[in-house]
């Protein structure tokens, strides 16, 4: 075996818990945290109690209103974005059917020709030969 290559171990370590409790065993740490230990855990308990791990309701409540927030600016950038209409007066009838001006009489947009019918391929049928039972 290679010498040197395994760490200090502690036969006294303490783990601590957040209810105060204190149990002695080895470990390679000399002292360790923790929240829960089996003599506050609900399981070993019986006692039913909730744990709020740095208030997940908070900080998702938070994150909640941080992204309305960055929505509401992402939606007031793209109005600032848009053009500005201009107010024009109201067209005439003749204007309103697309064309440029009554005394001119030429469309303001061209009509759309129409479609060509689509020839269509012939299909060479097979022919089947039937039989009959003589």
């Amino acid at each position: 075996m290679k010498k040197d290559i395994h760490p200090k171990y502690f036969s006294e370590a303490k783990i601590i818990c957040a209810c105060g409790n204190v149990i002695t065993t080895g470990s390679v740490k000399e002292e360790m945290k923790v929240e829960v230990c089996s003599a506050c855990h609900p399981f070993y308990t019986g006692k039913k109690r909730v744990v709020d791990t740095a208030g997940r309701v908070d900080r998702f409540k938070k994150r909640m209103e941080k992204s309305e927030q960055l929505l509401a600016d992402k939606m007031k950038r793209a109005e600032a974005k848009k053009p500005a209409r201009i107010a024009t007066p109201a067209r005439s009838a003749a204007s309103a059917a697309g064309w440029q001006s009554v005394a001119g009489g030429k469309p303001a947009v061209k009509a759309a020709k129409p479609a060509k019918p689509v020839a269509k391929k012939k299909v060479a049928k097979k022919k089947v030969a039937r039989k009959t039972a003589k």
